[in-house]
C-alpha cells in the first residue's frame, strides 16, 4: 500500500483522470473530493462490497428445494 501525506486543499492523481483532494480534516475525519470520469464508479467500500454481494447473489442465486 502506497502511504501518502497531504494537506487541505493538496491534491493527489490516480493515473491521468482521476484528482483526489483534500477538501477538510476534522479531528479523525478527512472529506475527500474526487474527480474522476464518469466511467468510473466511486463508491464508499462498505458501499461497494454490498454491490459486489448483490451482483453475486444475481449470478449465482442460491439453489431452491422444489418440493412443490
Amino acid at each position: 500500500m502506497l502511504v501518502l501525506s497531504r494537506q487541505k486543499d493538496e491534491s493527489i492523481m490516480i493515473g491521468d483522470d482521476v484528482e483526489i483532494t483534500i477538501v477538510d480534516v476534522r479531528g479523525d475525519k478527512v472529506r475527500l473530493g474526487i474527480n474522476a470520469p464518469r466511467s468510473i464508479s466511486v463508491h464508499r467500500k462498505e458501499i461497494y462490497l454490498a454491490i459486489q454481494k448483490e451482483k453475486d447473489a444475481e449470478e449465482h442465486p442460491a439453489p431452491t428445494s422444489g418440493n412443490s
